[in-house]
């Protein structure tokens, strides 16, 4: 395991943090190799064991969750899943939560000292739950933001489709702010640029490209994520409410007001678990972005009910 020792990356982090008030924690990245020789990577903030492990979605990193951090204020560890952030790309091109959740197993085996409330959003979630399933020791509880196995994304992957069609190598990073403002991703400008700078890298060509996989796999990938129809609904689609259907631990399905789960998604999935609590957040697909506060609430308040408090 080594600590990477460039902390360019956590140069947001003051701002973010006097915007809330709250002081800036101790952040390193890790890094973890793995047998088959690639790498899975994360960030630790704090310095005791994490009893907070975050999971992102497709397309996006570890720093996704740094705002939502901040307002926790908690022992945390954020992994970037593989093809995404600093962690391997596949070459196998299997980015389903299957083989995920065995990466986030091997990361939280190797710095987590008990078992963990796993927040995952999105893909992330269907990883959570794939590990909960297949490493019940190693989660307490399980909140899952924004998906659902059987969610009809349509319009965020046909969005993403758009975004990721064009070319995946670009002159600068402005470019590419502008072409994510364009198609109406990101925030504000300075979020977007942001968003932008932690998720992409120089090569050594001097272009900008995405650090994650998805980018380069663009419909190949988003298609391996079509839940089918309900008449013929896709291998993912069953899988993830088997993992879902063995999970042990505590559930809740964070419902984002302006998401990707409608309601009928989410009476579909109080149905099949239910003994599982449902939020619902104003917010939208990424509520670790745009409802951090509330997330983070959430999340405390889990920890204090799991402590007896």
């Amino acid at each position: 395991m080594d600590v990477a020792t460039d902390i360019t990356e956590f140069s947001y982090l003051p701002a973010q943090a006097q915007a809330l008030g709250v002081p800036v924690p101790p952040v390193e990245r890790l890094t973890l190799r793995l047998p088959d020789g690639r790498s899975v990577s994360a960030l630790r903030y704090g310095t005791e064991a994490p009893r907070v492990t975050l999971l992102h979605g497709a397309g996006l990193n570890a720093h996704t969750w740094d705002t939502t951090v901040l307002a926790l204020q908690q022992p945390t560890l954020a992994i970037d899943l593989a093809g995404h952030g600093d962690s391997s790309w596949r070459p196998d091109l299997d980015y389903t939560p299957h083989p995920l959740a065995g990466d986030v197993a091997a990361a939280l085996d190797a710095w987590a000292s008990g078992p963990q409330l796993i927040v995952g959003q999105s893909l992330g979630g269907l990883t959570g739950a794939a590990l909960a399933a297949a490493r019940p020791d190693l989660v307490e509880e399980l909140i899952i933001v924004d998906i659902t196995p059987g969610i009809d994304v349509s319009a965020g992957p046909s969005a993403l489709r758009e975004f990721y069609a064009g070319p995946t190598d670009f002159a600068t990073r402005a470019e590419l702010v502008d072409r994510a403002m364009a198609l109406g991703f990101g925030g504000t400008k300075a979020e977007t640029e942001r968003g932008v700078f932690l998720n992409t890298r120089v090569r050594e060509d001097g272009r900008i490209e995405w650090k994650h996989h998805f980018a380069h796999l663009a419909a190949q990938a988003l298609a391996a994520h079509d839940t089918g129809t309900a008449a013929a609904p896709s291998r993912l689609h069953e899988t993830g409410w088997d993992d879902l259907a063995a999970v042990t631990a505590p559930i809740t399905l964070v419902r984002a007001a302006r998401g990707f789960v409608s309601v009928a998604d989410a009476e579909e999935f109080q149905r099949r678990l239910p003994a599982a609590h449902l939020v619902s957040m104003d917010a939208t697909h990424n509520v670790q972005e745009t409802g951090p506060v509330e997330l983070a609430a959430l999340i405390v308040a889990s920890l204090s009910a799991a402590s007896g408090m």
